[in-house]
């Protein structure tokens, strides 16, 4: 029961107000200094997210958040730059800029910190200041450089390698390296490549050679460490790898580069991506990586997903899916 002085008519309440409109309004017409607003703060991102998956305790790091021109033709280049524009006219997107994430992650296993890829650092796709967060990212995250036992790299492109060296010297003294030995293979020679992929084997080589002997080289099925195993993702470069991740009966699947924009990469699994390497073998791999996530409703780390970079595939009809980004299922 509710008490009569909690109970208030309609009447009165109406009666009330009616009181409160007829006051005049004097407030501010005392003598004093004039009310102003605040200063302007600026725009601001947060710069990691942390979850549990069961024992285990997982940080997205954000390393950019600049704008770049695209999708098209970063996504597309088999489409015309008019159905790419009409897709994020349709998903309320700009239709020639975008943000993508990039996103290493740190996975604290309680026995081992491990890092998946790098970041920009200072010769990555995105220069600093407006990328290459990482190594300053490392601390306020609640971690310290020397402190992380393993790196793993996805793969060799430079923003995901470009942040292993810092001033000079292996950001990550203690730790050891694994990476496909296909992709090591692919990037590491002197020589193999000419024009654009020669750029980033260089980047490559100057980002490993330094720890070239304290890489230990791994195929998919391979564990990096219990709880931690590589899943083929090729197509992308030759060795490209996705990783499961399961602690506690949960698992979340660092999927590296299988998408390079939320709308236009799932919604079009066909489009080929200006950086595949193989081109066919990337939209293959994109169409199996997808539907593997939507049927068994697995959760998502995509390393260029908005930041946190976290969530799940919608399977949209029988040729393209969905981005949904994390709310709060993972805080249970």
């Amino acid at each position: 029961m509710i008490s009569s002085s909690f109970s208030i008519s309609r009447r009165r309440l109406l009666a009330k107000g009616a009181a409160l409109a007829a006051t005049p309004l004097v407030l501010g017409t005392r003598s004093g200094p004039a009310f102003a607003a605040g200063p302007m703060l600026g725009a601001w991102q947060q710069k990691f997210f942390r979850f549990k998956l069961g024992a285990f305790e997982l940080t997205t790091i954000s390393d950019a958040a600049a704008f770049i021109d695209g999708p098209y033709p970063i996504v597309g280049m088999n489409a015309s730059e008019k159905e790419v524009r009409q897709l994020m006219r349709d998903n309320l997107l700009p239709e020639q800029k975008y943000q993508p994430g990039f996103s290493p992650l740190v996975v604290n296993t309680g026995r081992e910190l491990v890092l998946f890829d790098t970041g920009n650092g200072a010769n990555g796709f995105v220069p600093r200041p407006n990328g290459g967060w990482l190594a300053g990212q490392l601390s306020p995250s609640g971690f310290k450089a020397d402190e992380i036992d393993v790196v793993v790299l996805s793969h060799g492109h430079p923003d995901h390698v470009g942040g292993l060296i810092e001033n000079g010297m292996p950001l990550f003294p203690n730790a050891r390296y694994v990476i496909s030995a296909v992709e090591y293979d692919y990037w590491a020679p002197e020589g193999k490549h000419a024009g654009d992929l020669e750029k980033l084997a260089a980047v490559f080589r100057a980002s490993t050679q330094q720890i070239a002997g304290k890489f230990r080289f791994i195929k998919s099925g391979a564990d990096v460490v219990p709880g931690i195993r590589a899943v083929e993702a090729h197509g992308h470069t030759p060795g490209h790898l996705a990783f499961m991740i399961e602690s506690g009966g949960k698992q979340i699947l660092f999927w590296g580069d299988c998408a390079h924009h939320h709308v236009a990469s799932l919604a079009r699994p066909e489009w080929h991506c200006l950086f595949d390497i193989d081109r066919e073998q990337g939209a293959a791999t994109r169409k199996r990586i997808y539907d593997m996530a939507a049927t068994n409703r697995l959760p998502i780390i995509g390393y260029h997903m908005p930041f946190p970079s976290i969530g799940y595939v919608e399977r949209l009809d029988t040729r393209g899916y969905r981005w949904l980004p994390l709310s709060y299922q993972l805080n249970l």
